[in-house]
């Protein structure tokens, strides 16, 4: 059995890595360099889908449809164990005037997912805010969104519960500790901590660390910024989507809308640019949003990767050392499928879905 399998980063791919293998090892240790789940996992919007998944691989569709199949079941338990609930909102979306439509229509037809075109009449029935002009309308049952702080707080307040969790946060990652290459732990300001598994989950800042090693993780931040109205509860029925912008309904009625795609290294400032931006396509979307309050405006750091495909599985010629990191656009989607078949694979189980195309053997440079 293993014994210590040390977690870096505790974003909710690292929280749900740690929940997932606790039941089967001895010991787990997820440190984080900040708080847990204030990076990315904090910034995102939740939609429990890709925002166009007709777009991605196949790769990325397998780890999407046991996601959202499992999110729901995920969302009862940890409310059951904690009082804390994530939030798993069912509501549907709306997808309007898209240039590829056709495209999607195919795609759900061949995936079996419960995607079709709906009348615009019944679009603006259905969502009586919507702002005036669209044409088209294609909509999608089913689809949930995921209120992401208050997941990382449950899955928190679940790892505190389990005696042999040990949470480190504001525990900054020097270096990984290795002996003929296998590696036996990680180094921090205050010491090494032993592990006979380490595992990245440190998103945008996974290739940094994997760097002094002598490997190239092409994992690069990317910028996204938001913002948060206040509305009434019942203000938006649904979520809707309309020229890569999206307005995403909470149940208490707050109406999250983003987002930017920037490459600007580790800048997470918010800028006024992005807000005026951001505002504009809110008000075009759901025009009753230029009298609604706005209570926020925030940046994240994505952490972007070929296609978006994710690395989950040991690394090359580096024994112990494991990836489950990369997830782009879409790690609050694809965390439950990611980290199901993580354990799976770290503990040699019968795995979910096919591994390979997750594999970081031939997709790191300097193996």
């Amino acid at each position: 059995m293993t014994k210590q399998v040390v977690i870096v980063g505790g974003g909710v791919i690292g929280l749900l890595t740690a929940f997932n293998l606790a039941a089967e090892v001895e010991q787990v240790v997820l440190c984080d360099r900040g708080e847990l789940g204030r990076e990315s996992s904090w910034a995102g919007g939740g939609i429990v889908s890709p925002l166009y998944p007709w777009r991605y691989s196949p790769a990325v569709t397998a780890l999407a449809h046991w996601s959202q199949d499992f999110y729901p079941q995920l969302g009862e338990r940890l409310f059951a164990s904690t009082g804390v609930d994530p939030e798993v909102h069912t509501t549907g979306l709306y997808w309007l005037d898209l240039e590829d439509e056709a495209e999607a229509l195919a795609w759900a037809e061949r995936e079996g997912r419960p995607l079709s075109a709906v009348d615009i009449c019944a679009a603006y029935d259905a969502v009586p805010v919507l702002g005036a002009g669209f044409q088209r309308a294609i909509y999608m049952a089913g689809v949930a969104n995921v209120r992401n702080p208050r997941l990382v707080k449950s899955l928190k307040a679940a790892l505190q519960a389990m005696p042999n969790v040990s949470i480190r946060e504001h525990c900054e990652i020097t270096g990984f500790s290795h002996q003929g290459g296998r590696i036996t732990g990680v180094e921090t300001a205050d010491g090494m901590i032993a592990g006979d598994r380490v595992v990245l989950t440190a998103g945008a800042w996974s290739g940094d660390l994997l760097r002094p090693l002598g490997l190239e993780l092409p994992v690069e931040p990317v910028k996204g910024q938001m913002i948060l109205f206040k509305c009434a509860e019942d203000f938006l029925p649904s979520m809707v989507l309309a020229k890569g912008r999206y307005a995403i309904p909470r149940r208490d009625g707050h109406i999250l809308v983003g987002s930017t795609l920037e490459h600007a290294g580790y800048d997470k400032t918010p800028t006024a640019e992005a807000l005026e931006s951001l505002k504009a396509s809110a008000i075009e979307l759901l025009p009753a949003l230029a009298d609604a309050a706005l209570v926020g405006h925030w940046a994240g750091l994505r952490p972007g990767s070929p296609e978006g495909i994710p690395y989950i599985g040991e690394v090359p010629g580096w024994q112990g050392l494991w990836l489950n990191c990369g997830h782009y656009r879409n790690g609050l989607v694809l965390a439950p499928a990611s980290c199901q078949l993580f354990a799976d694979l770290l503990l040699g189980r019968e795995p979910i879905i096919d591994p390979r195309p997750y594999a970081p053997a031939g997709r790191l440079t300097g193996e």
